[in-house]
Formats: C-alpha cells, sequence, structure tokens
C-alpha cells in the first residue's frame, strides 16, 4: 500500500481544500482551510470560486409573481462548520488497543466487555492477534461464524468507505454472516405503506420529481407530519429545506405541524401547532377519514377508479366492524387533541390542494405498530387526490436517494461508486431510467442476500436465544414481497456467530434496546470483537481489539454532493493534514489485516488509492462533462441543470391522470385500503391486518396511557433525531455543546442530554431546569438534564437519540442519555421486523448525584472534559 502523499506547501502558507461534510447520501459541500498542518477553519464552498456560474444553468422556480434560485454557496449546518473539533476532539482513538484483561490464551474476561480498561499495543501486535482470532473462528467454526457489522451511520466516504470494507476480505476467507441494516429511518412506510402504494424500495412517494415547484405553485396547506425542516435535514441535504420553508410562507402557502414538540421548524414556520401524543396518529387518522366519509368531503371519483378495498376500509372507520364510530371525541381521548381542531383540519384538508412533508425516522414513523399510520397516510392523500396538482407526500431530506428527486435535477447524477471499497448508500442514477444503483460486496438485487444475515434489531435475540425466525430481509433493496418470506438464524448449514467485526459502532444508542444487545455482546459465547473507529465511543466500549481510523480530511479520496437542492457536485478530496496519532483509514486498516492473512493483493486487485479515485471518476457520469486532469487540478466539479428539467412529469400526475395506463406497484396496481398481499400470507395478524387498525395493545406492544404500566410509567417519551448531531455523530463539538438544548450542565459540572418535561409535569415531581434527573422503566435507566418548557406537551418527555454511552452501569444505568438503552424490545409488530424507538412508556424523577457517587465512585472518577464530553484516556491504562 502507498501512503497518501503530504500536502505540498510552503511554510507558513494557507491552502484550501474542497471536501463534503454529509453525514448521508452526501452533501455540505465546504473548504477546508489548512496552515502549518493544522485545520483553522471550515466554511461553504462557494461554486463559483473556480467556474463561471453560466456554465451552471441555474434553475428557477416560479410561483404567483416570485423567483426562488439556488445561491452560489453551499448550505452547510453549524456542525459542518465546527468539524474540526471532531478532528481534535480528546475522545480521538490514537493508537491500536487492547482490553486489559482479555488474554487470547487464557481467560477472556467477556463479562468485563464495558467495564475493563485498555492498554496501548503496537500495530503489529495488533494485526497478529487479529489475523490469530480470525483464523481460530474460522477453523473451529467455518467463516460464517463472523458478523459483520458494516452498515451506516460514519462519515462519508469513497475509496476509504467507512462502512464494509472488511466485507469484500471476509468473501474471500469464504463468507461471514451479515447483520443487515433494517429500514430504521422508514419503518412504518417500509413495512406499512408499501401494502398501499408499492413505491419501492421504503415506501415514500417515488416519484416526486418536480413537485418542489408544483407545491409552490398549486399546494395551499402543507402538513408537516413529525417534520422538522429546521434540524434534520442537516446533515444530509444542508439547509435548502429552511429556504424552501420560508419561500412557501412568503407565498402565502399555510404551514401545519402535527408533532408532540413545538420543534425547531414549528418554531420558525408554523402557521398553527397540533401539539399529538406519540404513537397515537392513527387515531387521528381515522378520525379525519370519519369526517370525510360522512361529510362527504373527500374526492369519490378518485376514489372510485384510483383505488381498491375501499368499502371494507369504510365498515371499520364507521364503526361496523367492532361497533366503534372513529369519531373526533374518540380520537380527542387518544390523541390528546381537542374535537374542534381535528375537525377544523379536517375540513380544511378537504377544501384546500394539501402536501404532507417527513423529515424521515421522525418519532411517529418508528413507535409500536407504526405501519398502521404509514398506510392510513397514503390512504388519506388518496381520499384528496393523490397526484393532482398540490397533493402529494414529499421528503425535506435526502434528495438524491431510492429515486426521490424534488427539485429542479441536473444533466448528470454523479456517482463513484466505482471506487468505492466498502458500502455506498442507492442514489437515482438517470431521472428518465428512474434507476439507482447500490454498491459493497457488488450488491445487485440478485446477489445481495448472503447465506447468513440477521436483522440489526434482532442481533439481541440471535446472539442470546437462537434459534429465532422472522418475515423480510429488511434490506431496502427489498420488494415488499420479500416480507413474505420467512428467514431463520442459524441459516441452514450455517453455525452461530462466535466473533463480530464492527466498522458501525453505534448500536447502543441508535438502536432498539441496547441494554438488552449489551448483555448479548458481553456473552461468554462471542469470543472476540473487534472494532475499528475514530472515537472511543459506544460500541467500542465493548469490544476486545480497537483500532485507530483516520476522520476523512486525513485521506486522498472522490466524494458526491447530490443532494443539496442547489447542484450536483463533485469532489476531489485531497488529503488535508497528516493523522492524528497512529489513525489509518478504514479501508488501510483492513489492507493491513489482509496482509497479514496473505490476502492482500486479492483484496485490492492490484490497484492503488489513486488508481480506485480514477476509476470512479471515470464510471461517475462526469466524464462526460469534464477531463480528469481538470477535475484534479481545481477539486469539483458543479454538473449543469438539466436544460428539460421543466418537461418532467410532476410526482404522481401520471397516475393521477390514467391509473390504468400508469398503475402503481400493487397487486390491483391502485391504492389498496384493503391489502391483498397482507391478507393472502397474513390474514389472522391482529397487530398489521389487511385494512389499518388502531391498536391500543397488542402481542408486541403495551405502550399506551390506557396500559396497566402507565400507573408505574406514566409519561409518553418521543425520541427525535438530534438538533446539534447526526445520528451519534457531533455529540463532542465544543461550539454546539454550549447551547442549552444541546447540553444541560449539571451541578457536578458533567454535560447531560436535554429532557425536555412540560412546567405541569415538572412542577408534580418537584423538577427544574437545570435539575439532573433519571427518565427509566423495568428496561433500565438513563440520566439527563431537566430542560421545562412548553414547548412539548403535558404528559409528553422528549429526548434525541445519538447521545453516547457513558456506562455507570453496563446494561443498567447510563450516565450519557442514550435513551435507546431503554426503549422497547420487540419489533413493530409480530410480522413485521422494524424498530420501536419512540412512543414508550417512562417516569421522570429528580436524583442524588451525591448519592450516586458514593455508589458507583469508579464510574464518576473517570476522566471527562467538560467542554467535549467523553475523552479516549479516560479508558486507557498507562
Amino acid at each position: 500500500m502507498k501512503k497518501n502523499d503530504k500536502p505540498k506547501t510552503k511554510a507558513g502558507e494557507e491552502l484550501s481544500f474542497p471536501i463534503s461534510l454529509g453525514f448521508g447520501p452526501n452533501a455540505n459541500s465546504s473548504v477546508a482551510d489548512v496552515k502549518k498542518g493544522k485545520i483553522v477553519r471550515i466554511r461553504p464552498l462557494h461554486f463559483d470560486w473556480k467556474y463561471d456560474k453560466k456554465g451552471f444553468n441555474p434553475w428557477k422556480m416560479e410561483a404567483h409573481g416570485k423567483t426562488f434560485e439556488p445561491g452560489m454557496k453551499a448550505l452547510i449546518p453549524p456542525y459542518s462548520l465546527a468539524y474540526k473539533k471532531r478532528v481534535y476532539s480528546p475522545n480521538r482513538i490514537l493508537y491500536p488497543l487492547k482490553r486489559v484483561d482479555w488474554n487470547p490464551d487464557g481467560d477472556r474476561n467477556m463479562h468485563n466487555r464495558g467495564k475493563s480498561g485498555y492498554v496501548r499495543i503496537s500495530w503489529d501486535e495488533a494485526l497478529e492477534l487479529i489475523a490469530k482470532e480470525i483464523k481460530k473462528v474460522i477453523k473451529e467454526y467455518g467463516p460464517y461464524a463472523i458478523l459483520a457489522q458494516m452498515d451506516g451511520h460514519g462519515e462519508m466516504k469513497t475509496v476509504h468507505c467507512a462502512h464494509a470494507c472488511g466485507t469484500r476480505l471476509l468473501d474471500l476467507l469464504g463468507g461471514y454472516t451479515l447483520q443487515t441494516r433494517n429500514p430504521d429511518s422508514w419503518e412504518g412506510w417500509y413495512w406499512g405503506a408499501k401494502h398501499v402504494w408499492g413505491m419501492e424500495p421504503v415506501g415514500q412517494m417515488v416519484p416526486d420529481t418536480n413537485v418542489m415547484p408544483d407545491i409552490a405553485e398549486n399546494s395551499k396547506m402543507l402538513l408537516f407530519w413529525g417534520c422538522d425542516p429546521e434540524t434534520t435535514p442537516w446533515g444530509f441535504d444542508g439547509q435548502m429545506a429552511s429556504r424552501l420553508c420560508y419561500w412557501w410562507t412568503d407565498l402565502g402557502i399555510k404551514s401545519i405541524y402535527i408533532c408532540p414538540d413545538l420543534n425547531y421548524g414549528a418554531a420558525v414556520h408554523a402557521d398553527k401547532w397540533i401539539p399529538i401524543r406519540p404513537g397515537t396518529d392513527t387515531a387521528l387518522q381515522l378520525a379525519i377519514a370519519y369526517l370525510w366519509i360522512t361529510k362527504g368531503t373527500y374526492d369519490k371519483e378518485y376514489v372510485a377508479t384510483h383505488t381498491y378495498g375501499f368499502d371494507k376500509f369504510e365498515e371499520y372507520v364507521l364503526g361496523k366492524e367492532d361497533g366503534i364510530p372513529k369519531t373526533p371525541a374518540w380520537a380527542s381521548e387518544k390523541t390528546g387533541i381537542p374535537e374542534w381542531t381535528i375537525k377544523a383540519l379536517a375540513r380544511s384538508w378537504a377544501s384546500n390542494p394539501t402536501t404532507i412533508l417527513h423529515g424521515n425516522g421522525g418519532p411517529g414513523i418508528r413507535v409500536p405498530y407504526s405501519s398502521e399510520n404509514g398506510r392510513l397516510e397514503v390512504m388519506l392523500l388518496g381520499m384528496q387526490g393523490l397526484g393532482k396538482p398540490g397533493s402529494h407526500q414529499v421528503k425535506m431530506i435526502e434528495w438524491n436517494m431510492h429515486h426521490q428527486q424534488p427539485m429542479p435535477v441536473s444533466s448528470v447524477s454523479p456517482y463513484p461508486s466505482k471506487a468505492s471499497r466498502g458500502y455506498m448508500v442507492p442514489v437515482v442514477w438517470d431521472i428518465k431510467k428512474a434507476g439507482f444503483g447500490h454498491f459493497g460486496r457488488g450488491m445487485t438485487p440478485e446477489n445481495i442476500y448472503p447465506k447468513q444475515f440477521i436483522p440489526k434489531d434482532l442481533i439481541h435475540d440471535a446472539l442470546l436465544k437462537p434459534p429465532i425466525s422472522w418475515y423480510g430481509t429488511t434490506l431496502c433493496l427489498a420488494d415488499t414481497t420479500d416480507q413474505f418470506v420467512k428467514y431463520t438464524y442459524p441459516a441452514k448449514g450455517c453455525p452461530e456467530v462466535h466473533m463480530i467485526w464492527t466498522d458501525t459502532p453505534c448500536w447502543i444508542t441508535c438502536w432498539n434496546d441496547s441494554n438488552t444487545y449489551i448483555k448479548a455482546l458481553r456473552s461468554p459465547k462471542i469470543e472476540f470483537i473487534l472494532a475499528q473507529h475514530p472515537w472511543m465511543e459506544n460500541d467500542c466500549l465493548f469490544a476486545d481489539i480497537i483500532l485507530p481510523i483516520n476522520t476523512k480530511f486525513e485521506e486522498e479520496d472522490i466524494n458526491m454532493d447530490t443532494g443539496n437542492g442547489q447542484f450536483r457536485i463533485m469532489l476531489r478530496e485531497k488529503k488535508c493534514i497528516e493523522p492524528v496519532g497512529e489513525s489509518v483509514s478504514d479501508y488501510d486498516a483492513v489492507c493491513m489485516i489482509a496482509e497479514k492473512l496473505g490476502l492482500l493483493e486479492e483484496l485490492t486487485e492490484g490497484k492503488t488509492v489513486q488508481d480506485y479515485i480514477k476509476l470512479g471518476f471515470e464510471t461517475s457520469g462526469l466524464q462526460k462533462l469534464t477531463t480528469y486532469e481538470e477535475f484534479e487540478e481545481k477539486g469539483y466539479f458543479v454538473v449543469p441543470t438539466d436544460p428539460k428539467w421543466k418537461e418532467y412529469a410532476v410526482g404522481l400526475r401520471n397516475f393521477y391522470d390514467d391509473p390504468e395506463k400508469h398503475p402503481i406497484k400493487t397487486p390491483s396496481g391502485k391504492l389498496e385500503f384493503y391489502s391483498q398481499g397482507l391478507a393472502e400470507h397474513f390474514p389472522d395478524d391482529k397487530e398489521r391486518p389487511p385494512v389499518p387498525h388502531w391498536i391500543e395493545k397488542g402481542e408486541g406492544h403495551d405502550e399506551s396511557l390506557s396500559s396497566e404500566r402507565a400507573k408505574k410509567y406514566p409519561l409518553l417519551i418521543m425520541s427525535n433525531h438530534g438538533r446539534w448531531r447526526v445520528h451519534a455523530q457531533c455529540d463532542d463539538i465544543t461550539w454546539t455543546r454550549e447551547a442549552p438544548t444541546c447540553k444541560v450542565t449539571g451541578p457536578d459540572g458533567y454535560k447531560y442530554e436535554p429532557l425536555w418535561i412540560n412546567p405541569k409535569d415538572a412542577a408534580t415531581r418537584g423538577i427544574k431546569s437545570g435539575d439532573v434527573i433519571k427518565v427509566f422503566n423495568e428496561r433500565g435507566a438513563v440520566l439527563g438534564g431537566a430542560y421545562v418548557t412548553e414547548r412539548i406537551m403535558p404528559g409528553v418527555v422528549y429526548m434525541d437519540h445519538g447521545a453516547r454511552y457513558d456506562p455507570i452501569v453496563p446494561g443498567e444505568l447510563d450516565r450519557g442519555g442514550a435513551i435507546n438503552t431503554i426503549t422497547p424490545h420487540n419489533t413493530t409488530s409480530k410480522n413485521a421486523t422494524g424498530m420501536v424507538v419512540s412512543g414508550f412508556l417512562v417516569e421522570v424523577e429528580g436524583i442524588d448525584l451525591d448519592e450516586l457517587r458514593r455508589k458507583y465512585p469508579e464510574a464518576f472518577k473517570r476522566k471527562y472534559n467538560p467542554a467535549a464530553g467523553l475523552r479516549f484516556h479516560a479508558w486507557v491504562e498507562k
């Protein structure tokens, strides 16, 4: 392997490097200014820095005498501007580590994972130990005894991909067990809405071409349903969603926010905030349908020609099936929304072209039985003529994934997938073909499924109580019919897992019931855990060997920014600084392991990093517009807008105009109010019946306020995407941690994760802002800092997911605010293998910090950086 060349600079000269600082499909084109080998600032990329903007063919939206155009700089969020604080975080892993009481030739002390400290070892010793363990596991159990946890939530890189570089090596060794990424941002749509309107791959509306201009011209009301356009899009697309919201307000379009909290978007843009209890959206939707049916205010002609099974849906809504009409009064008791508000919303929707907007993975779509509200949303849109001018479902995020691109399209969507040595997310290739690519392991829909796999949200069950079975691979590439296929672990002829290799060590703070997952990591059957990561956090604390990994500033790469909503861009990311400590890239770490195993040449295919960068360019689509030499010299390229962008059909307009000629992908080709697929394969499923139902309590979940459990845990908690981080990333940025909505400083100087609580609920518990509190249920407890505010409705509390885990008692009590440690264990429903991480019961109480400190002195003595939080040396013995 060739090491990356140092950036060439004269003494004291400042250099500027284009770089993409997105955290999903990539956005946030930035420039890193470097002086004397250090990053001194990060700023937005100005698109016309090295090009004439006339060549961009900038688009222009026009509506009601007003115009909206792209700017000439990237709209990057605060944590992109502050990302240098992550690069130089005191929590960076500086060198290889071995758990102090893990002896591969003796007692491995698996039960001490999460408690033991670490000692520094050399790279050579680390590689020898890793190679030895891999050979041992394969010899004793076979290659499928190695679990590859190598999917999302990390820096977006290409050659040095943060995820799945290791699967290529494991393929060469004979295979592995794959952790399949459940559709964590789309659960209710994936397991529910797909059975109404198809919309492969994740159940959200596609195509959505030119929907944003159509909203401006034709919509009269926008329903931001669990959507926060001032938060969730930041890490994935930047802040273009914010600009759109301001423009829509300027056009006189009404914005209604339906969510338990007055979120950041609602605080700025809402004409009306409708607070709703978490997990009760289904009741509100049914009441709206009831009003439309009884008042005759739905589009009867559309329903007759574009839908299937409406009569069965009508019977349920009117109470003919169960004797309970789904009236506004009935819904008001469930949702906490006044009857008159429900009626007013239904009237306004029936009278005005209305679009529903989402920010992905909001709390409403990851609650118990979210398949039901996911389906009902589509049905309500259908009752008012889905696809007509101004009537759509659209996302304010990921404007380049899964065929979705509601903004004006570019002439080419650059995608350097052939450069990737790991995993890249699906993106749109060509609007005319509506195709998409997915790269990693040479993945295609035909060969994506390995011999043995485990859904990510079932890992704890698989490790602790095999055998297990479930429906659906849970992979986002899978067709709806895959949800009717039953899979098992261990697969036929395969062993159980005995080794874990993770480059995605954020399971604990982002997935379901991670206290049980922690028990699985400490199981004696898991003989070896290898983690590779830039920061000492979350799942790394349970590894036996930890490898230090670069940030993207320390590598040569090629990348794209295709989701910013302005222009599509590809970047030649040059190495900005030297590696911090002894860190290497994810790809280089895997190459070093491959070399120890005698497989380096096979892994690299004889190519250097530079070779792969050039290959990525030459197969990206960009080669049609510029030369590789110019791309190398300038460091980025802005793709011009497609001159024919206005000619492409708007959203589902073709289906609206002629459903027979343009059917959707359901058995009937129409919107299915009664799912034929569910009726055929799961006719007796009470948790996801053919017609969507309100489910107060079921076999898998009992998380409503009517539950007996609510007497002990009387509050519903919601968990959003974080305002000041992206999932588990950016929790250590010192600048943002100063914001009171990012961290609450306790009397001990520790910065606690905020728990929003209404003044009424705080008063009854004797809690005031700034108090250190405990939020808990029978699954465990998490500490936090009270943030008392009217911005959360009574009876509901709110804590973001993604805070870094800081165990006081591993698997029981967390100080860092990792709320996912106490989320429900069971999946969305019995036959829907999604996860539930919001809308569950808890209680909150104040705590005595002194008492906790006396009880757990070791945890409270752990080294801590008040500005950045957790620090690497807290776990490393000198």
